[in-house]
């Protein structure tokens, strides 16, 4: 048996998003009952890898046409996802899953989180709280606690499992006076903050996870929505682009919208 070497992140765990679709030729011709194994047999992989945050395989319809299947992978171990994925192709028979799209990244924190020198320099500044004080002292631990947690979502995340999911790459443009990486720290991190702040409006309506990919794959970003209504997601998206990151710094890649259901669902739903 070949040995997997064991390959993890210093923090943070592997993110893959798959789209397929079914060769509808190939497909009526499984014998009997071969159709019913296939969905039984990624149910099991589902069942097998069913963690709130990893291992974790979720399934998907994808709707409007570009894909059939859509699945997200969660892994710790880059082997593992690795290993989640052919298991996952697998599952079916030679020839009758055609790849459409696949992309890797990983978790990651933002260079542009509030440091504790941030935190401590709005409470003076802003909020105008005395350094050393009890009423400074508190706020200072819930921002503290705030930011631990923000951390932990986004390093090892637990994703909403709500209805409507969405993935799409992104860059930060490079072009003539439009070049993101020519800006000095301070101006890209004001600039990212006015950013978070549209996405901080959608909260309850909108969850993101935002993964990173730069010598990974194709793109520096994924970006990954989840939500209970499509037009949460077209709010959401259509305000950010008049936001100066987007409208000047920002391109974009193929748009992938799904559905999300169980394999019995999905199934039914595809008319497997």
């Amino acid at each position: 048996m070949t040995t997997i070497p064991t390959v993890k992140l210093d923090r943070g765990i592997h993110v893959m998003h798959l789209f397929y679709k079914i060769d509808r030729v190939r497909w009526p011709l499984l014998p009997s009952g071969e159709s019913a194994a296939v969905r039984d047999r990624v149910q099991a992989l589902c069942d097998a890898n069913a963690s709130v945050s990893h291992p974790r395989i979720v399934t998907y319809a994808n709707v409007g046409g570009k894909a059939d299947l859509a699945f997200m992978l969660y892994a710790a171990e880059f082997g593992q996802i690795g290993q989640m994925h052919r298991a996952l192709e697998a599952c079916f028979p030679p020839g009758t899953l055609q790849t459409v799209y696949t992309y890797l990244s990983v978790t990651e924190l933002s260079e542009y989180m509030s440091t504790e020198d941030d935190n401590r320099r709005m409470l003076t500044e802003q909020e105008k709280l005395e350094p050393g004080t009890e009423a400074f002292d508190k706020r200072f631990a819930e921002l503290d606690a705030r930011k631990k947690e923000y951390e932990q979502y986004r390093l090892y995340p637990e994703l909403a499992d709500w209805e409507v999911m969405s993935f799409y790459p992104m860059n930060k443009r490079r072009s003539g006076n439009d070049n993101w990486y020519l800006l000095d720290m301070a101006t890209r991190k004001k600039l990212m903050g006015g950013h978070a702040r549209v996405g901080r409006k959608y909260a309850g309506r909108v969850s993101q996870l935002i993964t990173g990919s730069t010598g990974i794959d194709d793109w520096e970003w994924g970006v990954t929505l989840v939500a209970h209504q499509i037009d949460a997601l077209k709010e959401i998206v259509y305000e950010m682009r008049f936001d100066e990151v987007s409208a000047r710094y920002g391109d974009f890649g193929v748009f992938y919208i799904n559905l999300r259901l169980q394999p019995a669902a999905l199934w039914d739903h595809l008319r497997l």
